[in-house]
């Protein structure tokens, strides 16, 4: 082996072995949907000791965000650091110590688009846990064009005025704060006139209202706006200049949203699903819809790590993350079908999580652009059909 090979199986050894002594038992679980997941906040109410004690630990070894520089609360874990990082959580079934907006979106952001002193200020709470963000992206009546945001953001001197409203702003009733887009020249071209801008959600004037799903649960939200002061510093980048910002974020959620796809049915192997229930096994036809779902999440999860490994060799991923949403989304929505498929009647129980999570799927190819919207985007800018 070479030199490097050496160096990454002693930090796999030693990651291993910390994991087995830090890691508690209750965490082993691979438990990855809602009830499990650690979002955190200043109003996170943990569900136990351990997850407390799990969060906290990782922490401090930077482990919630391993790739960011330690500085800013990462553990600055090269590339190759990171796949290993991955792959010792998953073989002991570890639920990652914590999710978050901040961390999948924001902060990739920020790293790229943030001052000195505003990658100081927000990366280090968002990797303790001590600060939840939400997205202000979507506004009634702009449907999927979002460069045509139309909430008004003035100068008022020292510091902006925001008047407006969002939509579908995800848990935005149990953020902290919320980075969003604002129109600050209402003359400029769509594109053109829109910043990207951070406000806290106790700032007088911001105010949500939580939309209620089919699936009994409202992750979403309308968000108001109403002569909401912000200071000036609280602007990533240039001044209408945010759709920048805006994009280099939408690619980071749409690997966020694509990679969604090995992780439900509680994380869970679909052949394990299937065991479990009655009739699973011996329905020859369910066992073969299961294993292409399985056979296709590979592949899903496979391309992800290869545009992963592109983007940090400066390629980037650029208009292949619609291809990566379009298929992570689609593959959720068909490997909940077979859970529930595979319940049968049980499954329409609401209380065991499976109806639920059904439901919940419908909005996978909704959020972060609709699937229609994605297949355009692949037909225009990666094969090249005619509009």
């Amino acid at each position: 082996m070479t030199e490097d090979a050496d160096q990454l199986e002693v930090f796999r050894s030693e990651l291993r072995d910390w994991l087995e002594q830090n890691c508690p038992a209750s965490m082993r679980d691979g438990g990855n949907d809602e009830a499990s997941i650690c979002w955190g906040g200043k109003n996170w109410d943990f569900t136990s000791d351990d997850q407390r004690t799990w969060l906290q630990r990782c922490v401090t070894k930077g482990y919630t965000v391993p790739t960011w520089p330690v500085e800013y609360g990462g553990a600055g874990l090269s590339r190759a650091q990171e796949k290993v990082f991955h792959e010792e959580m998953a073989a002991i079934d570890a639920r990652y110590p914590l999710q978050s907006f901040g961390i999948w979106m924001l902060g990739p952001a920020l790293l790229h688009f943030g001052t000195h002193e505003q990658k100081l200020h927000y990366l280090p709470p968002i990797a303790r846990g001590e600060v939840r963000w939400c997205q202000g992206y979507s506004e009634p009546g702009a449907g999927s064009d979002l460069a045509n945001v139309q909430t008004k953001c003035e100068d008022n001197g020292d510091h902006w005025l925001v008047n407006g409203q969002k939509i579908w702003t995800s848990y935005a009733n149990k953020a902290d704060w919320i980075f969003a887009l604002v129109r600050t020249d209402k003359d400029a071209p769509k594109h053109k006139g829109i910043s990207f801008v951070l406000i806290d959600m106790e700032t007088p004037g911001v105010s949500t209202r939580p939309i209620q799903l089919i699936s009994g649960v409202s992750p979403f939200c309308e968000t108001f706006f109403d002569d909401v002061p912000f200071p000036k510093k609280q602007v990533v980048g240039e001044i209408n200049r945010g759709w920048d910002v805006a994009k280099y974020l939408l690619t980071h959620e749409r690997e966020m949203i694509s990679a969604g796809g090995g992780s439900m049915g509680g994380g869970r192997a679909l052949g394990a699903v299937l065991a479990d229930s009655e009739t699973g096994l011996s329905d020859p036809i369910l066992r073969g819809d299961a294993m292409r779902a399985e056979v296709d999440t590979l592949a899903v999860e496979l391309t992800l790590e290869r545009y992963k490994d592109q983007s940090e060799s400066g390629q980037g991923t650029g208009d292949a993350s619609a291809m990566l949403k379009y298929m992570g989304t689609e593959l959720n929505k068909r490997r909940l079908e077979l859970v529930m498929a595979a319940g049968g009647a049980d499954a329409l129980e609401w209380d065991d999580g499976r109806a639920p999570n059904w439901l919940r799927t419908k909005a996978n190819s909704i959020e972060g652009g609709t699937s229609e919207v994605m297949l355009s985007i692949l037909s225009k800018r990666v094969l090249g059909l005619p509009g």
